[in-house]
């Protein structure tokens, strides 16, 4: 830390920050302020020169994992400057969920603030005091959480600042590292600097992140400052060495977000589902959202190999004019944090469909509105103001929601589940009702992963259903946070083949032999004919392993081969994928 304000000194002796630093009552946009554009050349040249209290190389662990927001936290970080009234309100219900860490200059206003608005500032709030930040948008500059080796170890990573803001970009992150006392490993020496910002940028927590072509923009060999030489390769294997992130979109930006950050108009709702805000046709940048929301369907999948399922949300306009001739509002730049959704609001006309449509989306989630009428003209709204911090011991559950089961068939419910310390149990909870509810028990695959088979159901029977685990240490938790009141659902059907609705075949996936498997084994299709088509391997939980072939399937019967020998022990899905169907067969490897 001392280097770190070494090294701010120095520039603000040197007259660096001058221009934009006149008074601690400043407003700095989230934007560029007058001046600052021209400023970057110089400071990022002076950061790549800096010392740091950080480590400024990759994590050494078999796997890096970027936290999702969605994932149980153990803090929310804000900056008090400006907006006392939408960060008193943010306080207020963040409390409730996890700790509040306040970055401020004088706690005691804060305090004053908090009490005179019967905040009680004394139970799950702290404060990071000093002269250590310039700006309100920690969202951008503040650090990020990843585990090491998945669940094993909380390290933060921070990136260059895409702002000449130093105090943002190297004490804040800084002063929260050393508050919880963890690493923080930093993209900000040659090879490996990177400048980007947290606004522009949400991961699933298994390896997918999005992010809007800005990040290319401002590190590649033709970036307007003329001092990264990145490709984008390069800013990919950065993101991987660092955030375990091995896919990334990356999206056009848009005309009339002036900053090009994605929050703005859209947000992971969890492994499979994207909300995007949604313009009236051809407004707005309404036309560019829908080209990239079909760049991203048409080029990537869930982690699970399927289709992400999109949640249309308003953009709200104002006066019934939208952007370029009205604030950027929206509903998507909103905070998770555990049990707790906090979600902009404008006009109560808009906000109570933005709500529904959240609070569907989300069951059980206690779903708040914050004003933000006086923030949006600044390009920037919850989400913005606020970082999540992850808890120090996960107890992680990924899963692949099912969606449909079959009359007459047990259904499969496999679950990703870790802690550091080992799982002692996993349950799936189930329910017709919503009010009675029955278990059974996960059967460890040996893998990370857990089944339970759910007995046969009525057709036209709507299933909710929840996960529970428990770790070795004892600690607990259900996937969705909210449990039974934020259940998943399937409805039983009657089913042709497998679980897929598939009617008047024209290619067919004959059964696989041998199965269980251990060397060669056959994938028999028959075909009536000739069709464009790929047959994949997918592990239990959607992950492909191999695309055993891709084209033109002929007409009449054709054999594929993989080598199950050279597969873990454990079970998967053969998929044939056409034009008109799916087809899918599990296949035991011994």
């Amino acid at each position: 830390m001392k280097k770190a304000l070494l090294f701010i000194s120095i520039l603000l002796s040197c007259g660096l920050h001058a221009q934009i630093e006149t008074s601690t009552d400043e407003f700095l946009p989230k934007g560029f302020a007058p001046g600052e554009e021209e400023m970057m050349r110089d400071y990022i040249n002076s950061i790549n020169s800096r010392s740091l209290n950080c480590i400024n190389t990759a994590p050494d662990a078999n796997s890096v994992r970027t936290l999702a927001e969605w994932e149980e936290l153990q803090a929310v970080v804000i900056s008090w400057k400006h907006y006392p009234t939408i960060l008193t309100e943010i306080v207020r219900h963040a409390k409730e969920e996890c700790e509040v860490i306040i970055i401020c200059e004088n706690d005691a206003i804060v305090k004053n603030t908090l009490g005179g608005a019967g905040v009680d500032w004394t139970t799950n709030v702290s404060f990071v005091e000093g002269d250590i930040f310039n700006s309100v948008w920690v969202r951008d500059y503040g650090p990020n959480s990843v585990y090491l080796n998945d669940v094993e170890t909380l390290a933060f990573v921070d990136w260059i600042y895409n702002r000449p803001r130093p105090k943002d970009d190297v004490l804040a992150p800084e002063a929260v590292a050393d508050f919880l006392g963890l690493d923080m490993y930093c993209t900000t020496s040659v090879p490996t600097d990177l400048v980007h910002t947290g606004g522009n940028f949400m991961a699933d927590g298994l390896g997918t992140g999005f992010s809007s072509e800005l990040i290319l923009e401002e590190n590649d060999a033709t970036n307007q400052w003329g001092i990264s030489n990145h490709s984008e390769e390069d800013i990919e294997q950065i993101m991987d060495d660092f955030m375990g992130i091995t896919a990334y979109p990356k999206m056009t930006v848009l005309p009339y977000d002036a900053i090009h950050h994605i929050d703005m108009h859209m947000k992971l709702l969890d492994e499979e589902r994207l909300l995007v805000g949604e313009y009236p046709q051809g407004v707005a940048d309404g036309p560019q959202i829908e080209a990239n929301i079909q760049f991203v369907l048409n080029n990537y999948t869930t982690p699970y190999g399927d289709p992400y399922e999109i949640v249309r949300i308003p953009m709200p306009p104002k006066n019934g004019n939208y952007p370029p001739t009205a604030h950027y509002r929206t509903y998507a730049n909103a905070i998770f944090l555990n049990n707790t959704i906090l979600v902009p609001t404008y006009e109560e006309q808009y906000d109570t469909t933005a709500l529904r449509i959240w609070e569907e989306s989300m069951p059980g989630y206690n779903v708040i509105g914050i004003d933000c009428n006086q923030i949006i003209p600044a390009s920037g709204a919850l989400h913005c103001i606020t970082k999540e911090v992850g808890v120090s011991e996960p107890l992680w559950i990924t899963h692949k929601k099912v969606k449909t089961a079959c009359v007459e068939e047990e259904t499969e419910v496999t679950a990703q589940i870790k802690h550091i310390e080992g799982i002692a149990s996993a349950e799936v909870y189930y329910s017709i009702d919503k009010i009675n509810w029955s278990s059974s028990s996960m059967t460890a695959n040996g893998d990370g992963t857990f089944t339970a088979m759910l007995a046969p159901f009525a057709v036209d029977t709507k299933v909710y259903y929840y996960l529970q685990a428990e770790a070795n240490d004892g600690k607990t938790i259900t996937r969705p946070l909210p449990g039974a009141e934020g259940s998943w659902s399937f409805v039983v059907e009657e089913c042709t083949v497998g679980t897929q609705h598939l009617e008047d075949f024209e290619t067919k996936l004959e059964t696989i032999f041998p199965n269980p498997a251990g060397a060669i084994t056959c994938i028999p299709v028959n075909n009536e004919v000739a069709v464009e088509g790929k047959i994949e391997v997918t592990d239990i939980l959607g992950g492909k392993i191999e695309t055993v072939f891709e084209g033109t399937i002929p007409s009449g019967a054709s054999k594929y081969f993989i080598d199950a020998a050279n597969y873990a022990s454990g079970t998967y899905f053969i998929t044939l994928k056409t034009e008109n169907n799916i087809q899918v067969q599990k296949l035991i490897v011994k």
